[in-house]
């Protein structure tokens, strides 16, 4: 799924390569409590949440900072201010400037990025652990004292227009799937991409910026995962010296607008200089951490995960009407969706291919699925959450992640025992819920010239 001073801490097991594989096909019940490992989680006086972890087998770290922040606490008018921050954050603070910011971290054997979703934006720094201290006063930085002008809003929106351009309205799926949101969710603020609308990009201002920056860019509303070769009681002296003096930013309770139930089917074609359409299947369905998202993760996997999932053998390999199929789940902090999506072949036409995918959501409502395709799914998510572990950076990631959406990491060590619970009747139970014929939102891509309909 896909988180005074506290203390938490967990039980780590080193996996070997043989025995990933082993749980992978015999013990998937013990997993979750195999794959846990020794955490300390704790506040500084501020509101900073901070996790350290431990791992000295590479003299290296992985720095975090995740701010609960998001394209779904924006507003219309500056839709994509998010993401234009995350873009800003890389400019130059009072100490380090935007020249330096990167030269600095590769110059001393590191790499960082960041990125934002509709929930958050994260922030990592990953390089030699004797430059942890370094890492700190960079990240410290731009917390506090990031340099906000005109003139490096002016530079950092055409970069995020011509990203918008580029990765969405230049590119098929990309226009899919910001059109799925829109057409999906008419009053929750996932309706508005996380990139933002255009015509928003182009009318954001420095005031917007700075009040932006000021409410959301605040230590109580982030997170500190640093993980790897590191002393704790080192790295603690370390959080005061760097982050103990700021002020925590008084950050209203958010509330969001509740999305109301779907009552009939939407569909929206859009015309697009392509040679052969493509087609979506979407359905609202529930948020992280809900029950129904493990059965809804494992329903995609069975439909259509991989080359041996339903969807794909019968519309790839047997019928050879469509290029490609998939299934996937999105469950953020809020209601998500459940999208098949098939690239179609020539000759084909998207309301067939719709009557296909209708016929085996029947199939799956109806008769179920079996205990054989419940275990092989089961397995294939067990090692998607697996894989991320063989590293310092995957697990600094897991953990912000949990943090961030749940105020609680070691749910990412509950997910897997969530997971191994379900049954097939639960399956057949869940799609009966949200895989509604009458809930479903249709969208085509079909080669033209001009014009979208909707």
């Amino acid at each position: 799924m896909k988180f005074e001073i506290v203390k938490e801490s967990t039980v780590y097991h080193k996996l070997s390569a043989f025995f990933l594989i082993f749980i992978a096909q015999n013990a998937f019940a013990s997993i979750g409590q195999n794959l846990k490992f020794e955490v300390e989680k704790y506040k500084v006086p501020n509101g900073m949440t901070v996790l350290l972890y431990e791992d000295h087998s590479v003299p290296r770290v992985s720095y975090n900072t995740w701010f609960r922040v998001g394209s779904k606490d924006e507003r219309p008018g500056i839709t994509g201010i998010a993401h234009l921050f995350e873009h800003m954050m890389f400019k130059g603070a009072k100490k380090y400037s935007g020249e330096a910011f990167d030269s600095l971290i590769h110059a001393n054997g590191g790499d960082n990025n960041a990125f934002t979703s509709h929930d958050y934006t994260g922030y990592y720094i990953d390089g030699p652990s004797d430059k942890l201290e370094l890492f700190m006063d960079i990240e410290s930085d731009r917390m506090v004292n990031l340099d906000i002008t005109d003139a490096k809003i002016k530079t950092e929106r055409e970069v995020v227009k011509e990203e918008r351009r580029k990765r969405t309205d230049n590119s098929i799926m990309g226009t899919l799937w910001e059109a799925t949101f829109d057409l999906v969710f008419k009053a929750h603020p996932y309706r508005w991409p996380v990139v933002g609308w255009m015509e928003d990009l182009n009318r954001i201002t420095l005031k917007d910026c700075k009040e932006f920056y000021k409410t959301f860019y605040a230590p109580n509303n982030a997170t500190v995962v640093i993980a790897g070769d590191i002393d704790k009681s080192k790295v603690k002296d370390l959080i005061q010296k760097y982050y103990g003096n700021f002020s925590a930013s008084e950050i209203k309770p958010r509330t969001y607008p509740k999305e109301p139930n779907q009552g009939s089917i939407r569909t929206r074609e859009i015309s697009k200089a392509v040679q052969t359409p493509t087609v979506g299947m979407v359905f609202k369905t529930s948020r992280a951490g809900d029950d129904d998202t493990y059965v809804l993760d494992l329903i995609a996997n069975i439909l259509g995960g991989d080359q041996s999932s339903r969807l794909y053998k019968r519309m790839v390999y047997r019928s050879q009407i469509v290029l490609n199929v998939n299934a996937s789940s999105y469950t953020p902090q809020e209601p998500g969706i459940f999208q098949i999506v098939a690239s179609l072949r020539s000759g084909m036409t998207p309301d067939n291919i719709l009557r296909v995918i209708e016929n085996e959501l029947w199939v799956l409502r109806s008769k179920g699925v079996t205990e054989a395709e419940l275990k092989k799914a089961k397995n294939q998510i067990m090692m998607d959450y697996v894989n991320p572990l063989k590293t310092i950076h995957g697990k600094a990631n897991v953990l912000a992640l949990n943090e961030t959406l749940f105020g609680d990491y070691q749910v990412f060590f509950r997910d897997l025992d969530k997971y191994e619970a379900v049954t097939v009747g639960q399956v057949q139970e869940v799609a009966k819920k949200y895989l509604k014929p009458e809930q479903k939102s249709i969208l085509k891509i079909v080669p033209a010239s001009g014009g979208q309909h909707e």
